[in-house]
């Protein structure tokens, strides 16, 4: 068994604790487990002379994020045979956590964007890339310095933030940095990444050819998250070009004295919490990037002035768009997840809840004075799916896939009757047995079983 865990453990990168499964617990041995420890109040033993600590397999979750607070990053074993009396059981990395790609939702905060972002310099400009790998979102940038690379690390905070590690010089000081390959960085191998990553022959669509300090760190985080996290990237979107031309710059100590979105009193005393009146996560999420990076273009100022003056005529309307919209639940995040088959039958009930009350959002934007067009194509119904979901989950399905139950009785013939089965087992074999005899007429047939076939008819 050790053999097979240093062979996990050499596969890992040294600062990455790994979570070994045996039985009911999680375990963690030699320097894994003088680190973890600590931070997580548990036992430190030994064994052997080879020290060790565990946590309950049931629990691991609440443990798990304090090592992902305490900026680390975790890998977990899980078995994937049962246990045989004198075989070993088969073990392998199901997933690494890190705090820049958090996948449970309790372990976030739905107000804000959990960013892992890149940084790298090539000539004279400094490239920033940023994914959120709960919603898929990508964007990129490149400064003339590093100053307005620091003014934009300060408003994004990204809770991972990887440099080349032939740059650590320049860029060592940033918060929560972490050096990464260097050869992930560079413009062409990064260039080569994204194109085959994307399926496209060019990054010209994108807007970015001609950025390459923004491309290498672009390259670099999804690199990072498929190779090293070994994460499902396919619901990442393609990268939008953030220009510094169309917002107005705010540096990172203008921020804190203005108190836009974070304040030391709180955030009932920040401009984010004067206005945030929004009524989803993905509308609390957006306000905050909106009051991040304020817009220079007035079209785009006076469209959004003109929406919100079509609301505000219309007092009662806005009340009933207000409640549809309590009802949709974090699309953003939900659909990422189900995406990534990281999902499960819960996340599925939500999304079905969140669609649900799309036709009613539809019908009282068609009642705006104003702009109506512009949104009510922004929405689509999907009544249909809807209501596949709602006739075939059941009312309460379990959390975990592995439980059952999640589509409901009547909904599959075919599914009923194998529950019946692995209910009733015997009584249905003894039902078949029946059955088959009278189709067949044959009154010796037999159902038997062995090691090597399982069940099978003798006749």
């Amino acid at each position: 068994m050790m053999a097979q865990y240093h062979a996990m453990r050499k596969s890992l990168p040294a600062d990455v604790i790994l979570f070994y499964r045996l039985g009911d617990f999680y375990e963690m041995f030699f320097e894994d487990a003088k680190t973890a420890a600590p931070i997580l109040n548990v036992a430190l033993t030994k064994r052997g002379g080879t020290p060790m600590c565990g946590v309950p397999y049931h629990a691991a979750q609440g443990y798990i994020a304090r090592l992902l607070k305490a900026n680390k990053r975790v890998a977990i074993a899980e078995q994937t045979s049962e246990p045989v009396a004198g075989k070993l059981v088969s073990r392998e990395i199901a997933r690494i956590l890190s705090p820049g790609s958090i996948d449970d939702l309790t372990l976030l905060d739905d107000q804000r964007p959990n960013y892992l972002a890149a940084v790298f310099r090539h000539g004279k400009s400094v490239g920033l890339a940023c994914i959120d790998h709960t919603t898929g979102e990508f964007t990129i940038a490149e400064y003339a310095d590093i100053g307005q690379l620091t003014d934009e690390i300060s408003r994004i905070s990204p809770s991972e933030l990887l440099i080349p590690d032939h740059q650590t010089a320049e860029f060592g000081a940033l918060t929560n940095c972490m050096a990464y390959d260097g050869y992930a960085f560079l413009p062409e191998h990064a260039t080569t990444l994204l194109k085959d990553h994307f399926n496209v022959h060019s990054l010209d669509g994108f807007g970015c050819a001609n950025l390459h300090s923004a491309s290498g760190a672009a390259g670099a985080v999804l690199h990072y998250l498929v190779h090293q996290l070994r994460r499902n990237c396919s619901h990442i979107h393609t990268p939008r070009v953030r220009e510094n031309t169309d917002h107005v710059l705010i540096d990172a100590a203008s921020q804190r004295n203005l108190d836009l979105v974070d304040s030391r009193s709180g955030k009932q005393h920040t401009l984010l919490g004067v206005l945030d009146r929004t009524a989803t996560p993905m509308g609390a999420r957006l306000l905050r990037d909106w009051i991040l990076h304020p817009l220079r273009d007035l079209a785009t100022l006076t469209a959004r002035q003109d929406i919100i003056a079509s609301f505000l005529a219309e007092p009662f309307l806005l009340s009933k768009c207000r409640e549809s919209l309590k009802g949709i639940r974090d699309i953003e995040r939900t659909t990422s997840r189900l995406s990534q088959n990281s999902g499960n039958a819960r996340d599925l009930q939500s999304l079905a809840i969140s669609l649900s009350h799309i036709p009613a959002l539809k019908e009282d934007f068609s009642s705006l004075t104003d702009c109506r067009l512009s949104l009510i194509d922004l929405l689509h119904d999907f009544s249909e799916l809807t209501t596949l979901f709602t006739a075939a989950l059941a009312d309460e399905p379990p959390a975990n896939l592995r439980d059952g139950g999640i589509i409901r009785d009547g909904w599959s013939a075919e599914l009923d009757e194998l529950r019946s089965a692995s209910r009733g087992g015997k009584d249905w074999i003894a039902r078949l047995l029946e059955d088959e005899r009278k189709r067949t007429g044959i009154e010796s047939l037999k159902i038997k079983f062995n090691n090597v076939f399982g069940y099978f008819i003798e006749i």
